[in-house]
């Protein structure tokens, strides 16, 4: 796993799969003291697909065709932000590195795509 900051200087990603995964350790214990459990995979699959599901409605409100209270941008900032802490918080419970499985599947898919624009007439 790199754990060496992205090029330009932000972090990258296994520093933002610690970060989620400190976030997620507050919750369980906020969870262990109201619940007397933490949430269970299904559970935190469920709170995934409600928040990426808030993110379709709000692509429609920032092409304004959905209103919602608040400030657009913001929101949209936020749930996407969401959605890609639920993502290292399932991937961890599903014992899977995000990480590496993001670089082996965006080299797939790059090098899949580059066969395929090789193969295609230029414009």
């Amino acid at each position: 796993m790199n754990s060496t900051p992205a090029r330009d200087g932000k972090p990258g990603l296994a520093q933002a799969d610690d970060r989620a995964l400190k976030v997620r350790a507050q919750y369980e214990q906020i969870e262990q003291r109201v619940l007397g459990r933490t949430w269970t995979l299904p559970e935190l699959a469920l709170g995934f697909t409600n928040d990426a599901a808030y993110v379709g409605r709000l692509v429609l409100a920032a092409e304004r065709t959905w209103d919602i209270d608040g400030d657009v941008d913001a929101e949209l900032r936020h749930k996407l932000a969401e959605c890609l802490w639920w993502v290292f918080v399932l991937a961890d419970r599903l014992d899977v590195d995000m990480p590496e499985a993001y670089e082996a599947t965006m080299d797939r898919i790059g090098d899949g795509l580059q066969r395929t624009l090789k193969g295609m007439p230029k414009s």
